[in-house]
């Protein structure tokens, strides 16, 4: 099944816009490679508001959500994951709300580092902690919404997505996107938790995602049969490259990914050592030692 992605979005910075009965999406004005054209952040709800995803540190961004939420009081906000693009500003909205934050709990890698120094630090938020950790299919209620919690580790150990019960509307955050596929980027994400969760969501039954980062996705269970399908494929390309003679990620990334921004070839790299570390727990690819980014990689068997 051919992934077909879209790229056609307005941010609309500056204010809210209403994407769904009683939703508003307010983008930040954080535009990246990684961010497309900047960080979603939704409040749901008429009299009394949650807040997912209040965004980075940013006053401009912080401005616009007290404009949208217009002095009506916030009883949650949820963070989907520590990316300092999601989770920073959620402090000082805290401080001025009063509301708890709620999260699957703080940020940690999804394996443990193998004497390696983590390059994905400084995009990780280190210092937020939730005041209530949520557990999966945790439901939170609120002033006419209730909001569920699915657990979906793969992009962080700690990323979740929230099902506004009810809607079939699932804030999808940056599992799955309209615009682009998910970095999965050891050691904070993992390839098999990620296909995992995939799984996860394909088996419910939700008919409209917000994703974290553009636009809705309007189909998703036939979006996300074509995310597997995209995933597989990478997979069997990097099998191919190493079948080929490539031993190196640095080669296969030059392979794989040649029509790919360059600025993104350190997130590629990082996502086909995700594949490899699965590759190689399935015993399909050999390598000396764990899987590493330096590593040399060969055909099992």
């Amino acid at each position: 099944m051919a992934l077909e992605f879209d790229t056609s979005f307005d941010p609309a910075y500056g204010r809210a816009v209403t994407v769904a009965p009683d939703v508003q999406r307010i983008t930040a004005g954080n535009p990246s490679p990684f961010t497309f054209h900047g960080t979603n952040s939704y409040l749901i709800g008429r009299e009394t508001l949650a807040v997912i995803d209040p965004g980075p540190e940013d006053d401009a961004h912080l401005e616009t959500l007290l404009m949208a939420i217009a002095g009506r009081p916030v009883s949650h906000i949820f963070v989907s994951h520590t990316h300092r693009d999601h989770s920073p500003l959620a402090a000082r909205l805290k401080e001025l709300t009063g509301a708890p934050t709620l999260a699957e709990g703080p940020h940690r890698p999804a394996r443990a580092l193998r004497g390696e120094v983590n390059p994905l630090d400084a995009s990780a938020d280190l210092g937020f902690v939730p005041d209530v950790a949520l557990a999966d299919n945790a439901l939170t209620e609120g002033d006419g919404w209730a909001i569920r919690t699915v657990l979906t580790p793969g992009h962080t150990a700690n990323h979740v997505v929230f099902a506004l019960e009810g809607t079939g509307t699932l804030f999808s955050a940056d599992h799955v996107m309209a615009w682009s596929t998910s970095i999965v980027a050891p050691p904070d994400g993992a390839m098999a938790d990620y296909m995992s969760s995939l799984d996860k969501l394909l088996a419910r039954d939700d008919r409209l995602l917000l994703p974290g980062h553009g636009g809705p996705v309007a189909a998703p269970g036939r979006f996300m049969r074509g995310l597997k399908t995209h995933r597989k494929m990478r997979e069997r390309a990097i099998l191919e490259r190493i079948r080929a003679g490539d031993r190196t990620i640095k080669a296969m990334v030059a392979a794989i990914y040649r029509d790919t921004d360059p600025r993104l070839h350190g997130a590629a790299g990082l996502s086909v050592l995700a594949h490899l570390e699965d590759l190689v727990a399935r015993g399909l690819v050999a390598t000396d030692g764990e899987p590493a980014i330096d590593g040399f990689f060969v055909p099992a068997g």
